[in-house]
């Protein structure tokens, strides 16, 4: 077995080593809006829960050469944003909206996705997701470095689900109707495969 120590790698190769066996990571699709009303949207990999009472979730959202995204920047703006759940039917137009755009042109119009009005938030979602929260921002770190941060680490409330009637029924949400697709290294996704069930112990 390798023993790597990642002091002595490029930021590069910790990113592989990363991506590639951390697998699959679920996506979140995030749409905020800018201080010009700019609708923005893009896919996010380093994504989970926080809490469940209350409801939290993460994000990590990566610098690029220590300058913060978009997504960043009108989160910790506005304190508002929407994450959406990416399945097998609106990953194709998801996957467009990770085109580097400048910050006064809309994903959203690019990928040709559906804004939806929020209930509790300012920031619209998407109609083509199956899932979608509502999220109030809760804390954001720097993390990385104190004169260069090599990333945003967002913790966010959820303050609405948005959830498709057929794929709810008794409490639970359907996973293979949901068709979540997750994310691999490289180019690659998953969609749900085998599933299979172990009793936790007493």
């Amino acid at each position: 077995m390798l023993s790597i120590d990642p002091n002595q790698n490029t930021e590069r190769e910790n990113y592989k080593f990363l991506i590639g066996s951390i697998i699959p990571r679920p996506i979140a699709f995030v749409t905020t809006k800018s201080k010009d009303g700019i609708l923005n949207g893009a896919p996010f990999s380093y994504f989970n829960i926080v809490s469940s009472h209350p409801p939290m979730i993460s994000l990590s959202i990566q610098r690029s050469m220590g300058k913060q995204k978009d997504t960043a920047r009108n989160i910790t703006e506005s304190k508002e944003f929407v994450v959406h759940i990416v399945d097998d039917q609106n990953v194709e137009k998801v996957n467009l909206t990770a085109a580097s755009l400048p910050p006064d042109e809309s994903e959203i119009e690019i990928a040709k996705l559906t804004p939806v009005e929020s209930v509790k938030v300012s920031v619209p979602g998407v109609k083509e997701a199956k899932i979608r929260m509502e999220c109030v921002l809760e804390q954001s770190l720097e993390l990385g470095g104190v004169d260069s941060p090599g990333c945003d680490f967002i913790i966010a409330k959820v303050v609405q689900f948005h959830i498709e009637s057929n794929i709810y029924e008794n409490g639970r949400i359907d996973p293979k109707g949901l068709a979540a697709v997750s994310r691999l290294a490289g180019t690659n996704y998953a969609k749900i495969g085998e599933m299979f069930s172990i009793e936790r112990p007493k």
